[in-house]
């Protein structure tokens, strides 16, 4: 290989470890019915997320997530988890979309859509528990 080509991007090796956990993590996928609070978003590409989550004294004691989209998606909906639990409400709400990319390390910035996508519906979930 000349050194005029570009090294081609490995997903596996290139990745940080905390991206690929992140992304393929499913622990926390699931559809609660009687949820506390609850936001969904979508964009025009079709991918749709939700948040549920479960709250009792101004903290949260739960969060899942359902998604129709991406491994990007996934590895974000993973990531704001990790960065609200333990976190009373106002706290997971100051969350930001830095934090999320950060916690990555390695989320590509032309898929960061997916974290503003991803915190978007968590907010609108945060804000309907009242």
């Amino acid at each position: 290989m000349g050194k005029d080509k570009e090294k081609k991007f490995d997903f596996w090796n290139d990745h940080s470890l905390e991206f690929l956990e992140m992304a393929m993590k499913r622990d926390y996928q699931e559809t609660v019915h009687n949820a506390d609070g609850y936001g969904k978003a979508r964009r025009e590409c079709g991918d749709t997320i939700e948040f549920f989550l479960m709250a009792d004294r101004g903290g949260l004691t739960a969060i899942s997530y359902d998604i129709r989209g991406c491994i990007f998606t996934h590895a974000c909906a993973n990531a704001i988890i990790k960065l609200a639990e333990g976190r009373d409400i106002k706290e997971a709400s100051q969350i930001r979309e830095d934090q999320v990319i950060s916690c990555l390390k390695t989320l590509p910035e032309k898929e960061h859509h997916c974290a503003t996508l991803a915190l978007k519906a968590f907010n609108r979930a945060l804000d309907s528990l009242g």
